[in-house]
């Protein structure tokens, strides 16, 4: 498990991101170094104070996030540095934006500052290492953005290179120390490639929503605040603020103003149209949320929305659902919705006095509202479509290959949800993997527009939600190897060289185990008590909680309660409830056998169980940062028995002599698996496969890729294909399964296909959605796993080669398993 522990400082320093001094190997330009080197800059020296120079003219954002790099920069260095306005020989730093700072202006026209290629380039910032930038000063670093946010992610990029992590405030973790701290010269250019980025605050109660009213006294703009600074250091732009019962404009009328002044781009949710708060109407609209019924009310409703927006240039949700994010109507109303589009375009039109092309749009294809794209429905081409998952990380639906529009496409992705098989939200339960193989395909499809993730309660998604805006920053950088570096990279900026390759190993095997089954989706019949497996399962999570425990006595003091809310906590709290469960099974199990001792014993250690997960939850939000995340583990995740979660956590029933309770074995067994990487893959027709270790609870899948590429419809010959070389002991009839990720089919045509063949025979193609319905995607996401199965008759025992065929370059393959028929 601990692998991941030889990997090196310089390898780490290519990965994605910002790197801190504590993991460069000083290699490149404007990287940070402990020690001196041609042309670097001292950026931190003991005993001499340094300078921030920002003009007071630029964008307030500027300002605020000038003001926030001294402070980091005092907390790396222990040192005085301070935000100053006008030249002087202290100064180290020099920031603006073009066009909005008379000193970068003219550092430009001096011809000392390179802003090649930067000029209208959304976003993009250069830091340079420039010498004698002014009178007096020697050497400073410039930072200049094409736009004010462009400036203030050049800002924070260089907090995070010295040593601070943008969950500082959000998971408490303290800087690094280096009292001493250079930037090699030389000069870095960057820019995003996915033009909004950012995260969907949801399903906020009772975790963030009480959190924000113990802490703030509302989900008000001092809780925002947080939000807002915590994307920025991210590299994000984009917030759909919190809905369920709250509106950020009315609730707080501070929120949207600091938005607007701190660089923060503000939306609405899928289902909550033309900058309009879902409690908007709630609390002022006037008759029914019904277009055909209502529409001079809604039409005045929307417009106050535009109004209110002003001149900002926040992306504009169009269209409509339901109220309360279901379905609008009945079957599929293309005319209706249509109509409502254009109605609403009018509006923008009217408010803006600009054609309605000149303020973004997005149309979300969430849940019901695709199935009038499929069938047709088509908004002007400005407007961004974005593309939605099933709720549970498998992309539905994205654009053509190669087709582009003005607006562009992107993609409503989900880390949390309420709905059904089962709500999921008091825990992270997303590997990293899985998120990068579907989003990288969104970006190879090209929707590459607008990435927004839904988080829930923001904590503790920290980890997942880091790795989305990283990968959305420029999805090309974030390749095969850079993604499975990601664990150590993100560990060590929390936490130091030191611990960072033990923690990131740590959370990648969460990652990997916590794949399985959805916490709230577990109960004693999860796995089979009777073949062993549901100790083999717990067995593992108990690895992994002692493994985190011995690690936590070697992390500093000082960030305790960073490793608890990042790591520990979600192992422990994961470990203790497989544990319980196992406890109920073994009750129930010892109860049908007779055993009435072992029984009443398994019995008392699934109480225990029970109540130290309440133990946990106080230790996270009691004991924890001093008592600061009142209420945020408060989601209740025991005793469902629907879709929706139970008002508080409930004990399971356990059996006695006189209540005995069955205990079948679920209908979900895993089999034994033949792992997907034990065979020999072989590309043909421009496919390459690729190994992704760690993908699931067993190990790696195979990937193809591109996913891009048509798919191979006559399977043979020179097509990309996967070789095993197995052993049947048995004879007669056998069947064959072969087990993938429960993706989707993102072209359109319900075919989710691979194809197999035994020894010579010919390959037989098997669709992995054959009869989709809803109860057999239930029954993918609960498992997290789509199996196709044939028949193979007259198997004689022996070797035998199975040759597994790509078809639809979309399918990741997770393993085969060859059983009796």
């Amino acid at each position: 498990m601990m692998r991941h522990l030889l990997w090196s400082a310089a390898w780490l320093a290519f990965v994605p991101g910002v790197a801190s001094a504590a993991q460069s190997d000083c290699a490149g330009p404007v990287a940070p170094c402990e020690r001196a080197s041609p042309g670097a800059l001292a950026l931190l020296t003991p005993g001499r104070a340094g300078g921030v120079l920002v003009d007071p003219n630029d964008e307030p954002g500027v300002r605020r996030a000038a003001a926030d790099l001294v402070a980091d920069l005092k907390a790396v260095g222990g040192g005085e540095v301070r935000l100053i306005d006008t030249a002087s020989g202290n100064v180290s730093i020099i920031a603006g934006t073009l066009g909005h700072s008379p000193v970068i202006d003219a550092l430009v026209k001096a011809g000392k500052l390179d802003v090649h290629g930067l000029p209208g380039q959304w976003e993009g910032y250069v830091e340079q290492v420039v010498d004698n930038p002014l009178p007096g000063v020697g050497r400073a670093l410039v930072i200049v953005g094409a736009d004010r946010r462009g400036t203030i992610f050049g800002l924070y990029d260089i907090s995070a290179k010295a040593g601070v992590s943008p969950w500082t405030w959000w998971a408490d973790v303290p800087a690094q120390r280096h009292p001493t701290l250079y930037l090699t010269a030389g000069r870095v250019a960057d820019h995003p490639v996915v033009k909004y980025r950012g995260i969907f605050i949801n399903d906020e109660e009772p975790g963030f929503g009480g959190w924000a009213r113990a802490k703030f006294g509302g989900v008000n703009h001092l809780a925002y605040e947080k939000v807002f600074n915590l994307l920025l250091r991210s590299k994000a732009n984009f917030l759909w603020p919190a809905m369920w019962g709250k509106s950020l404009w009315e609730d707080d009328p501070a929120s949207a103003p600091l938005a607007q002044e701190m660089g923060v781009l503000l939306g609405t949710s899928h289902h909550e149209p033309m900058q309009r708060a879902q409690a908007d109407w709630k609390r002022e609209g006037k008759g029914p949320w019904d277009y055909t019924k209502n529409a001079p009310a809604l039409q005045a409703f929307w417009r106050k929305g535009i109004e209110r927006r002003g001149k900002a240039e926040d992306p504009v949700t169009i269209g409509m659902r339901g109220d309360g994010d279901e379905p609008m109507t009945e079957g599929t109303a293309i005319e209706l919705l249509q109509g409502i589009v254009r109605d609403q375009r009018r509006i923008i039109t009217d408010v803006t006095k600009r054609p309605a092309a000149e303020t973004p749009q997005v149309w979300a294809l969430y849940k019901e509202v695709q199935d009038y794209y499929d069938k047709g429905m088509r908004v002007p081409d400005d407007v961004t479509l974005l593309f939605a998952d099933d709720n549970w990380g498998n992309i539905r639906r994205l654009p053509p290959p190669g087709s582009r529009r003005a607006g562009g496409a992107g993609v409503y992705y989900h880390f949390d949800y309420v709905g059904g098989p089962r709500n999921y939200k008091w825990l992270d339960t997303n590997a990293v993997p899985r998120i990068w193989q579907q989003m990288r395909m969104a970006s190879d499809y090209g929707a590459d527009r607008l990435w927004i993730v839904n988080v829930g309660d923001l904590k503790p998604m920290e980890y997942p939600t880091s790795f989305f805006l990283d990968m959305a920053w420029n999805p090309a950088r974030m390749d095969l190897s850079a993604m499975q570096a990601y664990p150590v990279r993100w560990a060590t900026q929390q936490f130091g060289a030191g611990q960072g390759p033990a923690i990131g190993a740590l959370i990648a095997r969460y990652g990997q185990l916590a794949s399985r089954r959805k916490p709230e989706l577990l109960d004693a019949t999860s796995y089979d008590f009777q073949n062993g497996e549901w100790n083999r399962v717990a067995g593992q999570w108990n690895a992994l909680d002692n493994d985190a425990r011995r690690l936590e006595r070697l992390v500093p003091a000082d960030r305790r309660d960073a490793y608890y809310e990042l790591v520990l906590h979600r192992i422990e709290a994961t470990a203790n409830l497989h544990r319980m469960y196992l406890a109920v099974a073994t009750n129930r199990a010892m109860v049908d056998a007779g055993r009435y001792a072992d029984a009443a014993r398994a019995a008392d250690d699934a109480r225990r169980y029970f109540a130290q997960d309440a133990i946990i939850r106080r230790r996270y939000e009691e004991r924890t940062a001093g008592g600061k995340w009142t209420s945020m583990m408060a989601q209740t995740h025991i005793g469902y028995t629907g879709w929706q979660q139970p008002d508080r956590d409930i004990m399971p029933a356990l059996a006695t002599r006189e209540r005995p309770l069955s205990l079948p074995a679920p209908s979900g067994s895993r089999p034994a698996l033949i792992p997907a990487d034990a065979g020999r893959a072989v590309g043909g027709r421009g496919i390459k496969w690729q190994r992704v270790a760690d993908f699931t609870a067993e190990g790696a899948a195979m990937v193809a890729t591109p996913t891009t590429a048509p798919a191979i419809e006559r399977p043979g010959g020179d097509t990309p294909r996967i070789v095993y070389d197995v052993t049947w002991k048995g004879g007669g009839v056998a069947k064959l399964d072969v087990i993938a990720a429960p993706g989707l089919d993102v072209r359109g045509g319900a075919r989710h296909r691979i194809a197999v063949s035994i020894d010579n025979g010919a390959p037989v193609i098997l669709n992995l959605m054959e009869g989709e319905n809803e109860a057999r995607w239930e029954r993918s996401v609960i498992d997290n796993r789509r199996v196709a199965t044939t028949s193979l008759p007259s198997l004689v025992a022996g070797q035998h080669r199975v040759t597994l065929w790509l078809v639809d370059p979309e399918v990741v393959v997770e393993g085969l398993a060859l059983r009796a028929g």
